[in-house]
């Protein structure tokens, strides 16, 4: 806000026609101004009183950069991030010592003049001529407070700061006219108050409270005659009196200020005496400013929040705005962070992959219905430092916000999109595909655009031989069937698939919308993590998509509130389309790829995913009320294949979405959610199994040997209590990894009767409740 004139007072040509008299009689705008001899003549050549009056003389102090605070949804502290560590105080919160101290060392007369000392610059003047150089200037405390202001105003711009500090005749006439004005316009509290909150102390201090802590560990409120003394000693010339540098140097120059304060009567000989004989009592708090001081691994969340400031037109409407916003601070940032959740996903990780290995882990989680990002860490911390396996790359998040260039190709994680756009367009749930094990791309096939034609005669196949349907699309999806996937999508078009992903917020990690070919039902586009953990929310959000938000409120320096972005929520599928997805993948988890992710005593769904060559792995899951992705692989330009490698201390012949990432979803879930409601899903009643059932599945691990109830060779080991032995006899076969037996005579299918579910997922209709159980080992017995 520009001053105003009150009235009353000389005028500004009246204290100039002063300045300038007595100026001219000493020969000395040289003492006056600290400028060559010739600076008489430069002014004489400026013209008269009356064109000085008419230089510009609206002084504008722009806000006081100041630290921002940034907090998670509980208020407690992530980071404290600035582009200048200061903190704005009243100068009742400043020590009365600081106050005198500052005065005696650079204006002693400042109670006694008005804008111009002329008898400082005529002491200046003999001081000066006596030497033959320039010893001493006469710039009062209130030009120097102006000489801040167009320094603040340059913030980082070299060039601003370069004619802000210039030593040229026109800036300091011109400093000289505003520091009048502001005499005029501020009494002389507020002047000091200002200037010591706008002041450099060196060591990224601006401003007495910040200099008060950096140095002595306590606030301006609090300091002692001595340390007052070397805080304003700092001031003249910051890296010359610093006492981290040159403690002689600093202690000699706070002498000097003591011995000025005794000079302006501020403290007796006798104080003075036994202040000069402490040392300087150094208490140094290092500064702790940015992302890289977050807690609890925050740093990429925290990078992710100034990202949205920045680049959010709510925020102000050009980039540049913006920037001068955050760098001015002062903000009270609170955020959708949810520290517990933030916790669990740092304990998961730290577990299952380690700092140091080839790979790395990144979990995204967001809150279906709202869109709050509620957690976003990863296995390689927040930091400059490659020998320690850090970096400032955000492996979760798009390029435009921190992440990577392009994001990862997400495999099968991607099939459920495809099915609910197939699902829109009249797909029954019935639908049934020959799925060979190995099949050419038909041609051609729907796009928004040009439909793609197989030129090529491009092929896509399952996992292993095995994989040979027919399937239909319950257990399709629980295996992962690549060429059931590629036959749906050649059939309903890759057009109404590109749509439902771009409803669902799905777009490549660099933003840019996804390739129109009939592999991206494969996952071959590069996505990140946490596009996929919203767009898993969708479903968890029965068909709604939310986009994703991580700032809850700000309030500035004043108090006042600002505008932040809201989540915008749309309709992306029918209620029953996700009723529908949210079925397939619970069985996914109960007797698909994704077992190592399930949740105990929570409805949970989810895919697994793995990349050609398995340079990718990922497990992206959700239940009603929380929905997370989780990605493994190389984080930079090199992609390991994950092939014999050792990750978390556990050595793995082959990665799967099912074997590493879905553990770590399952944890970092597990904690995210204990003592939180755990609703359910509204399933949707899904078809018999198809007769015929092929063991293998193109994500799957090996938990278990086949025995009591674990996976057999990628299927799942049939046989149960009553209805057979665990190695599959006595009423039941194992085919596909069903169980196809009944009771105790082996003559009545169990859990294949009405359809349901039962504890757990277990279909009901069977005969007994033992019979389509889990027996020892994570098996399943029974059809969901």
């Amino acid at each position: 806000m520009a001053y105003k004139r009150p009235g009353g007072g000389l005028t500004t040509a009246q204290q100039a026609a002063k300045f300038l008299g007595v100026s001219v009689l000493a020969g000395g705008l040289l003492a006056g101004l600290s400028l060559p001899a010739v600076g008489a003549l430069g002014l004489a050549a400026k013209g008269t009183v009356e064109g000085f009056d008419k230089l510009p003389a609206s002084v504008e102090q722009p806000p006081l950069s100041q630290k921002s605070t940034i907090l998670d949804k509980d208020g407690g502290l992530i980071a404290t991030v600035y582009a200048r560590n200061r903190t704005v105080v009243p100068l009742k919160q400043v020590a009365p010592a600081m106050q005198q101290a500052i005065v005696a060392i650079e204006d002693m007369r400042f109670y006694e003049h008005g804008a111009v000392d002329l008898k400082g610059i005529l002491r200046a003047v003999n001081a000066n001529a006596q030497a033959g150089t320039v010893q001493e200037g006469a710039s009062t405390l209130t030009q120097q407070y102006v000489k801040n202001i167009a320094m603040e105003e340059a913030g980082e711009d070299q060039a601003k700061l370069a004619a802000a500090t210039r030593q040229t005749l026109g800036r300091k006439i011109r400093e000289l006219k505003l520091a009048i004005q502001v005499e005029q316009e501020l009494t002389k509290k507020q002047i000091l108050e200002n200037y010591l909150n706008i002041a450099f102390f060196g060591e990224q201090a601006y401003g007495v409270e910040a200099a008060a802590q950096r140095y002595y560990s306590k606030p301006a409120k609090d300091l002692t005659v001595p340390e007052a003394a070397m805080l304003a000693g700092v001031v003249q010339s910051p890296s010359r009196y610093d006492p981290l540098n040159d403690e002689q140097e600093a202690l000699k120059r706070r002498n000097t200020v003591i011995d000025k304060m005794v000079q302006a009567k501020y403290v007796t000989p006798a104080v003075a005496a036994k202040a000069k004989a402490k040392g300087l009592g150094l208490k140094f708090s290092s500064p702790r400013n940015g992302c890289i001081t977050a807690v609890n691994g925050a740093g990429f969340f925290c990078d992710y929040v100034r990202e949205t400031f920045l680049q959010n037109p709510v925020f102000g409407k050009t980039a540049g705005e913006r920037k001068k916003k955050w760098e001015h601070g002062g903000l009270t940032i609170h955020t959708t962070l949810d520290p517990k959740a933030q916790r669990s996903i740092n304990e998961s990780i730290k577990k299952h992959v380690y700092q140091t290995d080839k790979v790395a882990a990144a979990v995204s989680m967001v809150q279906p219905g709202t869109g709050r990002i509620v957690g976003m860490g990863q296995s390689r911390p927040y930091g400059l430092d490659p020998k320690q396996h850090q970096t400032t790359l955000n492996l979760s998040a798009d390029q435009k916000m921190g992440g990577s260039r392009y994001g990862f190709q997400v495999g099968s994680t991607f099939k459920p999109i495809t099915a609910a756009a197939a699902i829109e367009e009249g797909m029954p749930l019935t639908k049934v595909y020959p799925s060979p094990n190995k099949m050419t791309w038909k041609s051609p096939i729907r796009t928004c655009g040009t439909n793609w034609s197989n030129t090529q005669r491009e092929t896509t196949q399952n996992e292993t031989r095995e994989e040979v349907g027919p399937y239909g699309l319950a257990e399709a999806t629980k295996k992962s069937i690549n060429t059931y996937f590629a036959a749906m999508i050649s059939e309903y078009g890759i057009c109404p698939v590109t749509e439902m992903a771009q409803r669902m917020g799905v777009h490549t990690g660099n933003g840019g919308k996804l390739s129109q070919v009939p592999t991206m039902t494969l996952g071959v586009a590069d996505i990140s993590p946490l596009t996929m953990a919203n767009a898993y929310a969708t479903f968890a959000n029965r068909g709604v998509y939310c986009t994703p938000v991580a700032i809850q409120s700000i309030t500035d320096a004043h108090g006042k509130k600002l505008r932040v972005p809201k989540t915008a929520c749309s309709r992306a599928m029918e209620t029953r389309t996700a009723d529908t997805i949210n079925t397939l993948l619970k069985g996914v988890v109960s007797d698909g790829t994704g077992q190592l992710a399930g949740l105990s005593g929570r409805d949970n769904g989810g895919k697994t995913g793995t990349t050609d060559e398995r340079k990718n792995a990922w497990y992206v899951g959700h239940t009603p009320n929380l929905a997370a992705a989780v990605w493994v692989g190389g984080p930079g330009a090199e992609k390991p294949k994950m092939v014999n490698i050792t990750i978390g201390g556990k050595y793995h012949y082959k990665v799967f979405g099912g074997a590493v990432p879905a553990p770590i979803w399952r944890d970092a879930m597990a904690g995210a959610l204990e003592g939180k409601p755990a609703p359910s899903f509204v399933t949707v009643p899904l078809p018999r199994p198809e007769p015929k059932k092929k063991p293998g599945d193109d994500d799957r691990d090996k938990p278990g040997n086949g025995n009591n109830g674990g996976l057999l060779d990628g299927g799942l080991l049939t046989g149960g209590t009553d209805g057979g032995t665990t190695d599959g006899t006595n009423g039941s076969t194992p085919t596909g990894g069903t169980l196809t037996g009944g009771t105790t005579d082996g003559t009545t299918t169990v859990g294949a009767t009405d359809g349901g579910t039962l504890d757990g997922g277990l279909l009901t209709g069977g005969t007994t409740g033992t019979d389509g159980g889990r027996n020892n080992g994570g098996g399943t017995t029974g059809w969901q």
